[in-house]
């Protein structure tokens, strides 16, 4: 998607600070983080959001979910983190990018909403 701010981010024409990259995922630190510790981990492939998931890419999503305890480490969140998407306009979805955040480095509120 051309206009995607995620996809530009992938393909290298907006900088971002990464930590975690193979070939189906892209993951980098969120620019406005809500924790010590916030990383945005999001497929390469667009999917808009968790309304776009299907059988056919279900395996990036499952890859994700494989990467995420792995980048966790990496960023020493060895007390725990919080992974969190967002969907939809009620959802609070700021890009159309289906994205996980990792938030983590301090202890987390226990509100949700």
């Amino acid at each position: 998607m051309s206009d995607c701010l995620f996809c530009k981010i992938i393909a290298g024409a907006i900088p971002s600070n990464p930590v975690y990259e193979d070939e189906w995922i892209y993951a980098f630190r969120d620019i406005a983080p809500q924790a010590p510790t916030h990383i945005l981990v999001v497929p390469k492939a667009h999917i808009a959001d968790v309304n776009g998931i299907t059988e056919e890419n279900s395996a990036i999503i499952a890859h994700i979910f494989t990467a995420i305890p792995q980048i966790a480490r990496a960023a020493e969140l060895t007390d725990g983190y919080r992974v969190v998407t967002n969907c939809g306009v009620h959802g609070c979805q700021s890009v159309q990018h289906l994205h996980f955040h990792i938030l983590g480095g301090r202890q987390l509120s226990g509100e949700m909403g």
